[in-house]
């Protein structure tokens, strides 16, 4: 197609186009955009290439010809592409396709959709940046790593994280990627996380959209750098043994004149029809799911940058707002599909295909799903009918947890089920429990803000909760600030409050999150059966006047933790909880500690279970239940299980029978031993048995 020398080969370019112009490209970045070439003549430039079908003239305008309206034509070459060489570009050049109206009446200046790096706002042009600078990662370990250990049965603790805000300078202004790297990536080490979640890096022209209102889909913003300095910040964080998530968002896109709003001076990249093609909520459009060209700009989107910046995985936001014809739209506001029903077919379609195409190329990343309803097998393949994520975040859980925390503890033994009902569709998918960036803005209140009573009160509450949410099944997000007891909410514009740290009960709330992560990374009864019923089971969960919930975790060799939750600021001595089996049980983690700000209280010493019948097991115990608090107890010496005295008998008999008749006999029949019964013990130690649900994606689940 091309008659310029550029890095695809001429075959290799006809079959992405192809496969643009279809609706199945994946690497569409690799062709459009800006990208070093040559002319016929061996002149060095870049070859640019736009998609623009009913534009009726485009020129390239930049640094280069002083932003000339006719100075650099572009060729309509074929499916509405353009294409014009410019020799003699140098990176950093900024430029912009020059859209001029069907009338003649002007023009309107658009950044490259496919730009892979953007002017500092607030310029909204784009810049040349050829993204073969030869950046040398030193992440193959961590490649290695991700490939062998599958997320299903390994230990997922996410680190929300907003760069813009995380820590800034004295002077208030925004850290470089290169400096946030040097203070992120040992402080996450250090606290025992295992991912971070970034908020949307792709470039964005409002800081108060937090990067959800984007404009540059294959561009990382460039408030804190260069695409070289993300990807050091990345590869760093992997070197480190930390994986990277990015939020993406093809839910909707901004209506700036210079971004994808009517591109070509039609609808080009949104549906045509409002009814369809906006979200008056958020004044935004709606990608059109149906147009290939769209399809392939989305799935390329995608597939950049897991593969260019070495992404771990992609947390798709607002899919709900995708997946509904009606999302937030009145009667009259919305067109049925053509079975006459509310769901964006076109949308359910593109998710299928998306997920099918990454987990094809890419089968150990993680595609998440923030999907705020309860539509059906989110989490599950697409040849069972499902949309191809492997995890969804349980907002659910996070709504009724965040309600059920803010409640004067009288009153929540009137909403108990706000900490119980998440157990009714716990392993319907792969979940993550967030406590995220949406419960901490907008006059919500930060988690500690959210607790009721007064300091040491909400200080003991952030323990029990957080502690609550390490050991219920799923994977786990916390939104960055929480980990510091921070009393006011997050604002995008101001660092977090580090400040706090001077304060003892600030530094022992960070301690403590510290000392749970590690408890929670070391403890597999905690993350290795998260979404099964064979990994937890209730022991009560109905103690609603105690505000009190009790619960075995189990790992695959049957070995349990006991986890007791106290809501109240009751303490509770010589509370009674089920055991699995007879022994000895020792606390293990107590969030009264003083180490973390607590008073000390609870068991110091092992508790020997007593054969009294509680919460449907046959042995029990009671322990001294500090309020405010959780406590998790280990097994630390397991009684043997005995046999019944007539079956020992007859073992005695059996075996005297067995005596050779020329031997001598002893002078009394030995007593029948009461020796461990080894298969016996196993069997008791195991969880519950139960029916395995059908693992989300067959292939990878069972690793």
């Amino acid at each position: 197609m091309s008659k310029y020398q550029e890095k695809l080969s001429s075959h290799d370019l006809f079959l992405e186009l192809e496969a643009f112009s279809e609706g199945r490209s994946t690497h569409a970045w690799k062709c459009f955009g800006a990208h070093p070439a040559k002319d016929e003549s061996g002149a060095e430039g870049y070859l640019f290439r736009v998609w623009a079908p009913n534009a009726p003239k485009i020129t390239v305008i930049g640094d280069f010809n002083n932003w000339d309206l006719e100075a650099t034509p572009m060729a309509k070459v074929e499916g509405g592409i353009w294409e014009a060489f410019v020799p003699g570009l140098n990176r950093y050049d900024a430029y912009q396709y020059a859209i001029h109206k069907a009338d003649g009446s002007g023009f309107v200046g658009k950044a490259d959709p496919y730009g892979f790096h953007a002017a500092t706002r607030p310029d909204v042009s784009s810049k040349l940046y050829d993204l073969d600078t030869g950046y040398q990662w030193g992440d193959q370990d961590w490649y290695a790593f991700r490939s062998k250990n599958p997320p299903y049965r390994r230990p997922m603790n996410i680190y929300e994280c907003h760069l813009g805000s995380w820590r800034r300078t004295g002077e208030g202004e925004f850290l470089s990627y290169r400096d946030i790297t040097s203070y992120l990536v040992p402080y996450v080490k250090e606290m025992g996380f295992t991912h971070v979640e970034l908020l949307p890096v792709t470039e964005h022209p409002l800081d108060a959209s937090w990067g959800y209102q984007c404009t540059g889909y294959f561009a990382a913003t460039s408030r804190f750098g260069t695409p070289d300095d993300l990807k050091y910040l990345i590869d760093q964080l992997h070197q480190a043994g930390i994986g990277v998530i990015m939020d993406w968002v093809p839910a909707h896109f901004p209506r700036d004149a210079f971004g994808l709003y009517n591109f070509d001076g039609t609808p080009t990249y949104e549906y045509a029809d409002p009814r369809k093609g906006e979200h008056k909520e958020w004044g935004t459009d709606v990608f059109d799911f149906g147009r290939p060209e769209v399809r392939s700009f989305l799935f390329s989107s995608a597939m950049f940058w897991l593969e260019e910046y070495h992404m771990d995985g992609l947390r798709v936001d607002a899919v709900s707002s995708m997946l509904y014809l009606d999302y937030n739209r009145k009667q009259g506001e919305w067109l049925p599909n053509v079975n006459g029903g509310h769901e964006n077919l076109e949308a359910i379609k593109f998710f299928q295909d998306l997920n099918t195409a990454i987990f094809a190329a890419h089968p150990d990343v993680l595609m998440v799903a923030e999907e705020s309803t309860a539509w059906p097998k989110v989490t599950k393949p697409v040849d069972d009918g499902g949309l191809g994520f492997n995890f969804k975040w349980n907002m659910g859980w996070m709504n009724d947890i965040c309600h059920y925390i803010k409640l004067d503890p009288y009153f929540r033994q009137f909403n108990h089920r706000d900490i119980t009902f998440s157990l009714m569709y716990a392993f319907s998918e792969n979940y993550i429990l967030p406590l995220s960036h949406d419960e901490v803005v907008h006059m919500k209140g930060s988690f500690f803000g959210k607790m009721p009573g007064d300091n040491p009160l909400k200080f003991a509450g952030v323990r029990a909760f957080y502690t609550y949410m390490m050991t219920h099944p799923g994977k786990k997000l916390t939104f960055m600030g929480a980990e510091l007891g921070q009393w006011n909410e997050w604002h995008f514009e101001y660092s977090l409050d580090w400040h706090l740290l001077q304060y003892a009960p600030h530094r022992q709330t960070q301690d403590f999150v510290k000392a749970m992560n590690a408890f929670y990374l070391e403890n597999s009864p905690l993350w290795e059966q998260d979404d099964s019923w064979q990994g937890f089971q209730w022991l009560c969960a109905d103690d609603n006047n105690a505000n009190t919930v009790s619960f075995l975790r189990w790992d695959r060799k049957g070995t349990p933790l006991i986890v007791v939750c106290n809501f109240s600021p009751e303490h509770r001595d010589g509370y009674r909880v089920g055991a699995p089996f007879a022994g000895s049980w020792a606390v293990a983690f107590n969030t009264d500690d003083p180490a973390y700000g607590g008073e000390g209280r609870g068991d110091k010493a092992p508790i020997k279970t007593e054969k009294i019948p509680c919460h449907d097991q046959q042995q029990s115990f009671t322990i001294d239940l500090p309020p405010m608090s959780a406590v998790i107890l280990r097994c630390v010496r397991k009684n043997p299980v005995r046999k019944p005295k007539a079956e020992a008998d007859k073992k005695s008999e059996a075996k005297a029978e067995k005596v050779p008749a020329a031997k001598k006999a002893p002078k009394a029949a030995p007593k029948a031993e009461k020796a461990p019964a080894k298969k016996a013990a196993a069997k008791a130690e195991k969880a519950p048995a139960a029916d395995k649900p059908k693992r989300t994606r067959a292939k990878k689940t069972d690793q």
